[in-house]
This record gives C-alpha cells, structure tokens and sequence, in this order.
C-alpha cells in the first residue's frame, strides 16, 4: 500500500474518531448554550433558526470559547507572569535529583509505545525526549509534560510537508482524545523530525535516560510589562476577527491564518535571538495559558466550516 492510500486511509479513522476538544460536561453544556444564545441574541429577526443569522444588525453573542479563564486580564491577575520565575530544583515530582523519576520515565515509554502501534505503518523512532519547562528550572503550575517523539520525515515518505502535516493531525488528535494525568501534569505529545532542530536549554533523552542539554538554574530577568503589552495585543486582534466574523468579511480565513503566521514568527524569533525568556516567547506562552490560541484556532475552524457550507434556499 502507498503512502498516500496510508494516508487517506488514516484521515478516514481519525474523521471517524474525532472528538470534541470540550472535555468536561460542563464545557460541553456552556458550548451547548452558546449554540441555542445565538438564535435568540440578535436585533434583526432569524433568518434560519440552524444558522442562527439574522436579516439585520450585528450583536456579540453571549458567553465566548475561553472556559477556563475569562479572558487575558484575568489570566494576567491570576499570576500568570510570574509563573516564569526559576526555581532552585527541579520539579522533585517529575525528577530525583537531576534524573528523570523511574516511574515517570517508565509510564511515558509505554505511552510512546502505545501511540506508535495504532499508526497505520511502521516507524523507526530516532528518539524520545522531555523539553520544555519541566525539563527546565521554570515549572510552574501551568506546565505541561512535553513529550517528543523524534522520527526521520524522511525514511517514511519523501514529501516531508506531507508527512509533517500526516503527523500532525495525529498528535492534535491524541492530545485532543486523551487527559493523562501525571504527577499533577498533562502529557502532551509532540511528532518531530529529527533533521530540525529544536531550541531549549533543557532536553532529556527519555529513552536513553540522560541529558542531551542539561539546564542551569540561572537567574533571569523578565521585562513583565512588554509580556503583557505584546499578549495583549494580539488578544486585541482575536477580538478584532471575532468581531469580523460576525460581519461575515469575506477575507476572514486569509487574516486568521495571518494572524496565526504573525504569532508563529513572533515565537520563533523571540527564541532564536534571546532564548525561552524572550518577551515573545513568553507573550506566546501566557497567550496559550489564558486560552487564546484555541480562541483564534476554533475561530478559524469555524469561519472554515462557514465558508464550506451552503445554506439551504428558505421557501
């Protein structure tokens, strides 16, 4: 079988397992409100009770997709800032000492080994490694367990961007359908390709079970008030599109994916020239904290599936 029939074949499962992000029963029924608010909070009449549009007059509708913290001045009040700050060891939950805990190691290995049996082919892993701020000295309780699968692109099909975006879909799909609660952290998986770099002071080879960059409980300094200033702007910009989608402009889709470049360049620009406590490294992170990102990315999601459909001729 080709990759391609691979491909399309795994696009088939995953579109027939795919779940929602939503994962309390309580977010699903503020999601299910929201849904039912938006028929009943427009000043123009109903023009379809499904879609929820109305003849005249745009109004905001009620509630909005950030569940978990109302927006990013909440988020900023709840410390979120200063939840950079380096401690002196490193999370004594996850590591003894400068090792990472045998427990720790032991369960992320057999979660790795129960991902890569449910691919559709064979692979052959270059590594697995921890990164990210607990495997650093700036943990806080907003960390994730990061867990990288190193895989040559490559060895498995020469359309690399194919394979980047085959493997994508399949990660989003797994953080999405799994809540893995380790030592107080959620497990998040991420597929690499070993022939890209990745830039961290902190890398932990899982399955050798050493250091490849070792981390330094070095003091930093943070400019806190260009942070906010930076997250704040682009919080600014998401409610500029949010605001546009409901005007219905047509050119929707090309300023989410605008934006979605701006942030993504932003990142990584920030950690090329001055590392992870860059202000836009760290504007990005409180961004994806207070739930920003996944506001920009189910607007996009959803300004996609408006864009596809049709409505149905009103008689």
């Amino acid at each position: 079988m080709s990759f391609s029939q691979k491909w399309r074949n795994f696009q088939n499962i995953t579109e027939a397992l795919e779940q929602t992000p939503f994962k309390s029963a309580a977010q699903k029924r503020y999601k299910a409100q929201r849904k039912r608010n938006d028929i009943y909070t427009t000043k123009g009449g109903i023009k379809s009770k499904k879609s929820g549009k109305p003849f005249t007059g745009k109004m905001r509708r009620f509630g909005t997709d950030r569940l978990r913290f109302e927006g990013l001045e909440e988020e900023l009040s709840k410390s979120a800032l200063q939840s950079f700050d380096v401690h002196n060891t490193l999370e004594p939950k996850v590591w003894q000492g400068e090792s990472l805990d045998p427990e720790v190691r032991e369960s992320l290995l057999k979660i790795v080994k129960d991902f890569i049996i449910d691919l559709p082919f064979d692979v052959s892993l270059e590594d697995i490694t921890l990164t990210g701020s607990l495997a650093n000295y700036n943990w806080s309780r907003f960390s994730d367990i990061d867990l990288h699968i190193l895989v040559d692109f490559e060895s498995v099909d020469e359309n690399r961007e194919l394979v980047k975006e085959f493997f994508r879909q399949l990660q989003t799909n797994w953080n999405t359908r799994h809540d893995i609660d380790m030592k107080g952290y959620e497990v998040e998986i991420y597929i690499q390709d070993s022939s890209e770099g990745h830039i961290s002071t902190g890398i932990y080879s899982i399955q050798d079970d050493k250091w490849l960059t070792k981390p330094k409980p070095e003091p930093v300094s943070v400019d806190y008030p260009n942070v906010k200033k930076k997250a704040e702007d682009i919080s600014d910009r998401i409610d500029y599109l949010e605001q546009a989608m409901e005007e219905e402009d047509e050119d929707i889709l090309d300023m989410i994916d605008r934006l979605r470049a701006k942030i993504r360049n932003m990142r990584r620009s920030g950690l090329e020239t001055s590392g992870q406590y860059s202000v836009e490294n760290l504007a990005f992170k409180v961004l994806r904290r207070s739930q920003e990102l996944k506001r920009l990315a189910d607007l996009k999601t959803k300004a996609y599936d408006e864009a596809a459909s049709i409505e149905e001729d009103q008689k």
